[in-house]
């Protein structure tokens, strides 16, 4: 089964950030998250940024919305209109009524609740407009910020996945996150 291909959304985060699909123009952001320790292992940013592996990368968030597999999401400051990061809902578990999210922050925006607002804004919108069931975020055991921000909006912890996924060389663990359409009435709202 093919999936639809999707329409990314514009979403305001808060009052400061909105979120919408990814742009060429965010390629400062993609080179800036190249060059961080961390988020190239986890995710499809390059880990050596070029012109062309930014654009390959700009061009596979297209590809997922274009393909139904999710909705890849740049967090934007709306004060000066600077990419600052991503959040993205995947949705390969959807027909078990299950869907994830991920995100990062590029180093320089870390540490001012910019992911907690853009998660809660997809988080609503997964919720109360697409109706999932179920969502699930993974948190590594060591990643005490990112385990705040999923807490902060809501997530449940479930659990420690052990060895759950390769990262870069090795297999890692994994605190599974969740929460529930049932949970939206209680959903913090900042």
């Amino acid at each position: 089964m093919v999936a639809a291909p999707l329409e990314v959304p514009r979403l305001a985060a808060g009052d400061k950030f909105v979120l919408r699909a990814w742009e060429l123009d965010d390629l400062p952001l993609v080179r800036e998250a190249s060059s961080d320790d961390y988020i190239p292992l986890i995710t499809t940013v390059p880990a050596t940024y070029s012109q062309s592996a930014g654009e390959a990368f700009v061009r596979r968030q297209w590809d997922r919305a274009s393909t139904g597999a999710g909705y890849p999401f740049v967090i934007v400051r709306i004060e000066d209109g600077r990419p600052l990061g991503m959040v993205g809902l995947w949705l390969g578990d959807q027909s078990e009524g299950r869907a994830s999210l991920g995100y990062w922050l590029a180093r320089s925006a870390r540490g001012h609740g910019i992911a907690a607002e853009a998660l809660r804004a997809v988080v609503y919108w997964a919720l109360a407009d697409l109706r999932v069931p179920r969502l699930q975020l993974y948190v590594e055991p060591w990643n005490a910020a990112s385990q705040r921000t999923a807490e902060q909006v809501g997530f449940q912890r479930e659990g420690l996945l052990r060895s759950w996924q390769q990262v870069g060389e090795e297999r890692r663990d994994m605190i599974m996150y969740s929460m529930l359409d049932v949970d939206l009435s209680r959903l913090p709202t900042g």
